[in-house]
Formats: structure tokens, sequence, C-alpha cells
């Protein structure tokens, strides 16, 4: 029996086929879970009798959810379906280094993989969709439902809410133009003498700004295109093996790519990465334009706001005054992990109105952010307090909401469970279930 949580289906002795669960309909078999195994191996993940409990559990829960959905006569999300195979297969394929290794690791085809993975994604999105009904039955929280949520629930539970700012910011950019004119230089002298024979890889080394693939000669290993910005990915897949490209740019950078191998949608290549360089006159240039406005707002010559919208080079924030807005959220209040840590660095001392001093910092663009200068004005402090009916009802609510939406979630499961045809097999009894109501479903083989 203890043959189940051994490391791979390949162990089983034979039993992969065999069925460890039955919930309605739908069987679990052994094959079942080692395939979910597999694939959180591939991503990354540590196999172990733990997770083969927590799999074998999560099955049987979807599939509670998705006889549901099949009784509500729910309907697929193909979109949602196709975009999810894409991702599940683009993440395999690189983390595995191609379509031979995937299947080779899974030990089937590539189109049986889709196959099977396109009907777990379709039972997928059918679960989703029945979860998301039944928690869109709890109505929105009445301030009755609230006040009888602080009333009853500890103090000691309330939720605290942290200190919060409302930031405005002056910015302007060191001089992109130059900067990128001189970055290019440098790639295309590295092109030249890669051309004339020296060693991509070599050069990859010595100057590549990847420190993930400097070391390794510039080389990125097999992946699928998607996973890179597009104008790398369109470069490299016109490529062939051997050539060197003309510089690319992405937001990381600027790139010379050497294609090494393709495979369908799939390459391996090396690439230097450079990324332009500011000097410290840029910065010296950009703080004494900033202190000078600073200088003129403190004097009250001219409005913070309208100093934004006649000197900051941030277009999102110099329409608006300059105050700062949550990309994510839209938010014009920021909680302390929100920042970034030049900005909080900056503004952590200051009070309500006060001005820090010029700063350098990033901004929201490409992957890390571009470089920018900036002052920031502190509009207004929200301190870290116990959530209270008055100040923060809607926080509440969401809370109250969520959290019975929760409670419904698990009556439904609760409630399925006993309620419906469960038996599963006594080889996983020692598994520590979330809800105890499986242990009343054991068989007795």
């Amino acid at each position: 029996m203890a043959l189940c949580l051994s490391a791979s289906a390949q162990r089983y002795d034979g039993i992969v086929n065999k069925t460890v669960a039955l919930v309605g309909n739908e069987v679990v078999t052994i094959a079942d879970i080692e395939n979910e195994v597999r694939v959180a191996g591939a991503q990354g993940m540590a196999s172990d009798r733990t997770l083969r409990c927590n799999i074998l559990e999560n099955l049987m829960t979807n599939y509670l959810f998705l006889s549901q959905a099949r009784i509500d006569s729910l309907e697929v999300n193909a979109t949602n379906v196709e975009m999810n195979l894409s991702n599940r297969i683009d993440q395999v394929r690189t983390s595995l280094g191609g379509d031979a290794e995937v299947e080779k690791y899974f030990g089937k085809p590539l189109y049986k993989l889709r196959q099977e993975w396109f009907q777990q994604f379709q039972d997928q999105t059918l679960i989703q969709q029945e979860q998301a009904q039944i928690a869109g039955k709890v109505p929105e929280m009445t301030p009755l439902d609230v006040r009888n949520y602080i009333d009853t629930v500890d103090h000691e539970d309330l939720p605290i809410v942290p200190v919060k700012y409302q930031l405005s910011q002056i910015c302007i950019y060191p001089d992109r133009e130059a900067a990128n004119a001189a970055v290019k230089e440098r790639l295309l002298s590295l092109r030249e003498r890669i051309i004339n024979g020296e060693n991509f890889a070599t050069l990859a080394r010595l100057y590549s700004e990847d420190p993930g693939s400097a070391r390794r000669g510039g080389e990125l290993g097999m992946a699928s295109k998607s996973i890179f910005w597009p104008a790398f990915s369109d470069a490299a897949m016109s490529l062939k093996p051997g050539l060197i490209s003309q510089i690319v740019e992405t937001p990381d950078g600027f790139h010379l790519i050497e294609v090494l191998d393709k495979n369908g949608d799939m390459f391996n290549a090396r690439h230097i990465l450079m990324k332009p360089q500011y000097t410290d006159e840029d910065q010296t240039k950009a703080f004494a334009t900033l202190d000078s406005i600073r200088t003129e707002v403190l004097n009250d010559a001219i409005t913070f706001a309208l100093a934004a919208r006649f000197y900051s080079e941030d277009a999102p924030t110099r329409t608006n005054g300059g105050q700062m807005a949550d990309p994510n959220t839209g938010s014009s209040y920021f909680e302390i992990d929100q920042l970034k840590p030049q900005d909080y660095i900056a503004i952590q001392d200051l009070k309500e109105g006060e001005i820090s001093q010029p700063i350098a910092s990033l901004d929201n663009e490409g992957r890390d952010g571009n470089l920018v200068y900036k002052i920031i004005r502190v509009d207004k402090i929200l301190p870290a307090h116990t959530a209270t009916y008055e100040n923060d009802f809607n926080q509440l609510a969401e809370e109250v909401r969520m959290y019975k939406q929760g409670e419904a979630l698990d009556a439904f499961v609760d409630d399925k469970i006993r309620n419906s045809h469960i038996v599963i097999d006594p080889m996983f009894k020692d598994c520590v279930f979330e809800r105890p109501g499986w242990a009343l479903n054991f068989s007795e083989e």
C-alpha cells in the first residue's frame, strides 16, 4: 500500500491505473496524481508524501465542484482554456529544455500531453465558474453585517490598516538619447569584433549586463519565444543559427543575439545585454533643476501642482498635478511595500506638506524601471490603525464578504462530502486531509 507514495509512477509496479478515489461518477487514479506530481516537479516543487496527499484532496474537491457545474449546465470558457494550456506548455518546455525533454520527462508524446491538459483546463474553467457562482450568491455587506462582525470578532482579530501615503512628484529624466547612442556604439564595436572572429561567449562573459546568462557565455537555454520580450523573440526567430543580430532594443536594454538552435517556436540563443549608463553630470544637472523648483514651491512662488504641470517629465503624473497613483489599482494611496525603496527612504521622515530632497529613483517602465530623478511631496499620511467602522467601512465590508464567501464554499464542499458517493482507497488512510469529512469515506479493503 505504501507504494502509492513512492517517488514516481514507474515505481508503482504496474498499478498506475489503479483507482484510488471515486467521487460520484469521477475517478482519481494513481496516474492522475503522478501526472500532477510531475507537473509540480517540472516547476521546481519538491515531490513527497504530503504533496501527493494534497493533490488527492484537491482532485476530489475539484470533482465535487465539477459535478455541480455539469448539473448547472455551465459552459467552458474556451479563451481561458487556450491561454492556460499555452502557459502550461511554455512553462514545462522552458523548464525542461524543449519538446524532446518534455516527452522524456512525462513518458508520453507532447500531443498526448496537450490532450490531457486541454481536458484538465476545460474542467478547471468549469470548476472556477461554479466556485464563482457559489461565491456570487453572497450579497453585498450591509452596515448591519459589518457592525455585527465588529461586535462578534475579537478586537485582536480585526484587520490592521497599515500606514498609507498620498504623494505627488516632479520627475526629470537623464539624457536618454545620449546614453542610448553611447551604448549602441559599444555594442556595434563588440559586433564588429565577433564578426572578425572573436568568441561571442567570451565577450558575453566580459561585457554582458545580464548576470544570469553572462556566466554561461550569454546562453539562455532552449525556451519558448513567448517568455521573452516580443522584439527579442522576433529578432531571434528571424536569425539563422550562427548569425549575429543587429542591435535589438527591449525594455531591459540593448542586445546582440546569436541563435544556437531553433525547434518550432522555441530557441536557444546567446545574448550580450548592455544598458544605458548615465553620468554624474546627468544627476548633478537634474538635482540642480529639482532643487530650484523645490525652493520656488517652498517660497510660495509656484504651487507644487503647477510646477509639476510645467516641469515634470513623467507624463502619467504631470497632467494630474504630480499626484502619484498605483498603476495596478489606480489608488492614490500607497502602503509602504507598494512604494519603491528609494521613494520610501526619501519620505519616511517627512510630515504632511513637506517635500523631499532630490533623489534618484526608478519609474514603472520595463522589467525593473528606468532611472529617473525626482522630488516627492507628502500630501497626506493615514497612520496605521485597527480598522474601525467609521473610517474603514469599505475595507471591513470586503473582508466580511470574502469571509462569508469562504464559508459558502466550505459549506458546499462539506455538504457534498456528506451526500455524495465517495470511496477512497485505504492506501491513503495516513494522509492528514484539510477536511475531516473525507475520513468517513475510506473503503474497507
